[in-house]
């Protein structure tokens, strides 16, 4: 039986003897205890828990980072022209941010520089464009982050030029090759690479590196902490594996010093607009920071996020964090239209892959096509690709369900892209204008051919049941120590059975807030489903905290319901 949105329910399994030691031994709920078990081997339960820089491995045990390191010495002390090219997202900018930190504290200074692309006139990727303009410049060493794995031309063009380039990234699709022309690469999911944590995101990648060249720095710990707090930035944004210790380390640490603080007056400013104080969270970290300083990369220039970040003027980083804010909900904006545009156009039934394009001069702009795809593709429970189209120009985003692998898919129809890339869940293209209605014809045949039509119905694994005199502060505690909740780790889903909601009410236009027992209980976007609660139902949600005016407050956020009078379907 399918739920109200559409999903099929599955409770995970686990050895209920595993439960009961960990609950005993870990001084759990038995509730807390089976979400552990679904998510930590036996060995790592404990770390799990416990987060700490003990879980940062050591830096040198990733391939080039010897070569990567002596080259940078060197550029120092040799007062060589070094310049950082990254990418214009979360990850990207705040790699920007921890290399440039390190290298002056290294003593570089006046030459560092640095270069994000402009989403809409350079596109995406260490361009031959940022090469030439290297070689140009008389850049001795060039570094990449979040780029330049794939981006084999460039590298040979800056090499060729005379300039070095060291690439940081994680971009790398299972047999392919690094760049040879390239002086270092720091690549986990390179296959020569044996470093313990091939997830790390961009910025993780680059935190290594500074832990590596800073390590003899007598405040190495104060500095590494502080950095800690933008790469957890970068981390959840890019929505890397939050199961490996090292990134839960990341993740945990880098959230308990925005917790604590002092920041920067930018760092500052940024929290402010975002209201966020004392109790924030990783789930804030991708919701409501990750989007303000995407969207200087979407719909501006990245380069605002380093501008912010170095201000030291409290009233200046003040106006310029509430400038991100503004394009923020610009952003919000055009992609709810584009949203509701997209779903609109669609047929029902959707197809299988569903790609939507527009003209980027009717409000389809590039820089949201993968924040729509991603709403697209949750609606329709189908990988959704989005292209915005300017002139013969077309550059699109995929967002792929679980079971579909973005890159994989779009490897079907190579011959008609001119670039393209990613990972599994979201990937990027650009292709020629005329060619898009023989990607859509493709794409939709490819998983017509490679994927059963059962395997594309939703499902949503639970991670326990219980009643509703367990939602107490009591569990929400425990179910807190799991953190940081992100892929790999989602926050358990616990399941209801026979629930009455009570006091059901709207709450804004979409929403719904209601009563579970005791429980202040809402369903974000549950506004379709009110006439359902009218009768016992089964709620599957998470619990968690409240926050509002200095009070803390048990909730459970529904986020999902079953009646029994439901069809099967």
């Amino acid at each position: 039986m399918t739920s109200l949105t559409g999903y099929l329910w599955e409770l995970g399994t686990v050895d209920p003897d595993r439960v009961h030691s960990l609950a005993q031994s870990l001084e759990l709920p038995l509730v807390a205890a089976r979400c552990l078990a679904m998510r930590a081997a036996p060995d790592l339960a404990q770390r799990w828990l416990s987060p700490s820089l003990t879980d940062l491995h050591d830096p040198t045990e990733m391939t080039g980072m010897a070569s990567a390191v002596a080259r940078i010495r060197t550029a120092v002390e040799e007062a060589q022209s070094i310049r950082i090219v990254t990418d214009y997202d979360v990850d990207g900018t705040t790699s920007s941010l921890i290399l440039q930190s390190t290298l002056r504290l290294l003593g570089a200074g006046e030459n560092i520089s640095y270069h994000i692309p402009d989403r809409q006139d350079e596109g995406y990727g260490f361009s031959l464009r940022a090469a030439e303009a290297a070689v140009r410049d008389g850049v001795g060493l060039l570094i990449t982050a979040d780029i330049g794995v794939r981006d084999h031309e460039a590298v040979c063009r800056a090499a060729a030029g005379g300039v070095d380039v060291l690439i940081c990234d994680h971009h790398l699709p299972p047999g392919a090759d690094v760049p040879g022309d390239a002086t270092a690469v720091l690549c986990p999911p390179q296959s020569a690479c044996s470093y313990p944590n091939p997830a790390l995101a961009a910025c993780g990648v680059c935190l290594k590196l500074a832990q590596a060249l800073l390590a003899d720095h007598p405040r190495q710990e104060a500095i590494l902490r502080s950095m800690l707090k933008v790469a957890a930035i970068g981390t959840v944004a890019d929505v890397v594996d939050l199961s490996t210790p090292e990134n839960r380390a990341i993740v945990h640490l880098g959230v308990e010093g925005l917790r604590q603080g002092p920041h920067s007056p930018g760092l500052q400013a940024l929290l402010d607009v975002a209201e966020l104080g004392k109790e924030i969270t990783a789930e804030d970290l991708g919701f409501r920071i990750g989007p303000r300083i995407n969207a200087a990369g979407r719909l501006a220039q990245a380069d605002a996020v380093v501008s912010l970040f170095g201000c030291t003027d409290p009233a200046e980083a003040r106006a310029q964090a509430q400038m991100l804010d503004r394009l923020n909900r610009d952003r919000q904006g055009i992609q709810r239209t584009l949203v509701k545009q997209c779903i609109d156009s669609l047929d029902s039934p959707p197809p299988d892959f569903a790609v939507l394009w527009g003209d980027e001069a009717d409000g389809w702009h590039r820089g949201v096509v993968g924040i729509v795809a991603a709403k697209v593709r949750d609606q329709i429970h189908r990988p959704a690709a989005v292209v915005a189209v300017s002139g013969e120009d077309a550059r699109g985003s995929v967002r792929a369900p679980p079971g579909v692998h973005a890159v994989r898919a779009l490897d079907a129809v190579q011959d008609l892209l001119l670039t393209y890339g990613g990972h599994p869940a979201a990937a990027g293209f650009s292709a020629r204008a005329e060619h898009l209605p023989e990607i859509a014809s493709r794409l939709n045949t490819h998983i017509q051919t490679q994927l059963p039509a059962e395997d594309l119905v939703p499902r949503m694994t639970l991670d326990a049941e219980c009643g509703p005199a367990d939602l107490g502060a009591h569990l929400a505690h425990a179910l807190a120590r799991l953190a940081p909740f992100g892929k790999g780790n989602p926050q358990p889903l616990l399941h209801l059975s026979e629930i009455q909601p009570t006091q059901v009410r709207p709450m804004g236009e979409r929403h719904l807030r209601m009563s579970i027992g005791a429980v202040d209980a809402v369903w974000w976007g549950g506004a379709p489903y009110t006439e359902a609660l009218d009768q016992p139902v089964e709620l599957v949600g998470t619990l968690g905290f409240n926050h509002w005016r200095g009070k803390r407050s048990v909730r459970f956020t529904i986020k999902d319901a079953r009646c029994a009078s439901l069809p099967s379907s």
